[in-house]
């Protein structure tokens, strides 16, 4: 089947054409059709298959009759992480150059001022994050009254991150006549249930088995000490014919410092992470899609969706502590075709979470050996899948105080002590003299019983003085002249001057 027969439009076709797509993917083949008539959408498919393009295309021959009003967007589309809001916004881009459609992004880590500007122009299309969209909608920038199209991607990582509160929340704004799009990788009941509530007699689309690794992807697992790690993935770096790659870390802090020591040993690495500010993460995907980083160090926040043009290879560093994790890494390679190779790195102390991806998946993971590296077995667990913490250098703390507690030489038995030579027995002491006894103590005599005091006489009242006569007042003292000290004639002067007294000295002090 070709793209011409999912009824989409000339200009549509030809910005298809021009991106080099000659031939749809099942999700596309089924997907597309049912999004042009309308109907809501339930899609399941494993990551890599083209879930994108297959709302992207419908949504521009839709949103091309009718013009958007200002602060009133005529479709949303909501996705977990701002790259891959980028990166929908760019497959706008691309396939609707021919199309007159105002789009705008609201992502984090981009001030508000330029956002709002591009929501007063009017968006055709709202790509946006759930936390930045409710920041303009509490703040009054935006109203979502208008909207005819919904689109929720990638919903299970926003069940993972937690999200699910806020997309309620945007949900219950929206008018309850719309087109909603459900795509997810996994349906696990949560996100059943979610789409049973937001989706009105939906179309299910499954292409593929939930979470099924893709058959285009060689896959292979060295199972090797926690400190030979970073030296094992050099040695497999040096090994296979890479053009580009991403090696995952569980953690953000072991991000840098993996990518510090690759570039240490001379490998062009770049590293991406969710601490990292929204300018230095574009510009640091964009020179990776661009080829001039050839190694990106990077945490799950590039595990979902990104799409990297005939990516190579995929390294696990550190297995992923969910299983659906692993087949979203992987899935950045192998995509639209192309033969992709998967490494992941595993310590002894990991076969729990070795052994639910493969039961995940539905098949083991074949085993491999890292050329100068030792290859170990994986230690007996109790069957409960848990993360480890790392210490400095990167080796887990409980395997550290295992090895180094193996490691010790068993003490020696310490000699035995001699015994100690008995204590002399100390002489017995001699026994005090008795004490004489104490003479009684007289009796004291009794006091004599006190006699009572004679009552006193009362004090005699005191006369009332007259009252106090008042001085007449003076008259005369207002009306005499103040007399001021410098102008009595019996001020000394001051001695030894003669006539010629300066005024500061004539001047008496206070």
């Amino acid at each position: 089947m070709s793209f011409e027969s999912l009824g989409l439009s000339a200009p549509v076709l030809q910005a298809v054409a021009e991106k080099g797509y000659t031939k749809p993917t099942l999700i596309q083949e089924k997907a597309i059709p049912i999004c042009l008539m309308g109907r809501d959408v339930l899609g399941c498919a494993q990551t890599g298959t083209g879930k994108t393009a297959s709302f992207v295309l419908p949504m521009i021959d839709i949103l091309s009759e009718g013009r958007a009003k200002a602060r009133m967007p005529r479709s949303l589309i909501l996705e977990p992480t701002r790259e891959l809001a980028a990166q929908v916004a760019e497959n706008f881009e691309i396939y609707g150059k021919y199309h007159k459609l105002n789009m705008a992004l609201l992502i984090g880590g981009v001030s508000f001022p330029d956002q709002e500007r591009a929501l007063e122009r009017g968006a055709d299309v709202l790509i946006a994050t759930p936390g930045r969209l409710l920041d303009h909608f509490e703040r009054g920038g935006i109203l979502l009254n208008d909207v005819k199209i919904l689109v929720i991607d990638e919903a299970d990582r926003m069940l993972d991150m937690g999200f699910i509160p806020d997309v309620e929340r945007i949900v219950a704004t929206l008018p309850p006549l719309r087109q909603t799009l459900f795509f997810s990788a996994t349906m696990p009941p949560e996100i059943k249930r979610l789409a049973d509530r937001f989706l009105s007699n939906p179309k299910e689309v499954t292409v593929a088995p939930p979470a099924s690794a893709s058959k285009n992807i060689v896959q292979g697992l060295a199972v090797v000490p926690e400190e030979d790690k970073r030296e094992a993935l050099r040695a497999l770096i040096k090994e296979q014919d890479i053009k580009n790659a991403i090696v995952f870390c569980n953690r953000k802090k072991d991000v840098a410092i993996l990518q510090g020591s690759l570039k240490k040993h001379g490998f062009n690495a770049g590293a991406l992470h969710g601490d990292m500010s929204q300018p230095a993460r574009m510009e640091t995907l964009e020179k990776f899609k661009q080829g001039e980083i050839q190694i990106l160090v990077a945490s799950d926040v590039a595990a979902r969706g990104l799409d990297i043009v005939a990516m190579s290879h995929v390294f696990n560093f550190d297995v992923p502590f969910s299983p659906e994790d692993y087949v979203h890494r992987i899935g950045r390679t192998g995509r639209a075709g192309n033969t992709g190779h998967s490494f992941t790195l595993a310590s002894p102390d990991e076969g729990g979470l070795v052994e639910a991806i493969e039961k995940l998946i539905g098949t083991e993971i074949p085993r491999v050996e890292v050329p100068g590296i030792q290859t170990v077995a994986f230690e007996a667990s109790d069957g409960r899948r848990r993360g480890r913490g790392r210490g400095r250098g990167g080796s887990s703390s409980s395997s550290s105080r295992s090895r180094s507690s193996s490691s010790r030489p068993p003490r020696e038995p310490r000699p035995e002590a001699e015994a100690r030579p008995e204590r002399e027995a100390r002489p017995e002491r001699e026994a005090r003299p008795e004490r004489e006894a104490r003479p009684p103590r007289e009796p004291r005599a009794e006091r004599p019983p006190r006699q009572p005091r004679p009552e006193r006489e009362p004090r005699p009242e005191r006369e009332a003085r007259p009252p106090r006569e008042r001085r007449p007042e003076r008259s005369d003292r207002a009306d005499r002249p103040r007399q001021d000290r410098r102008d009595r004639d019996d001020t000394p002067a001051p001695m030894g001057l003669g006539d010629h007294v300066p005024a500061f000295l004539a001047r008496p002090a206070r």
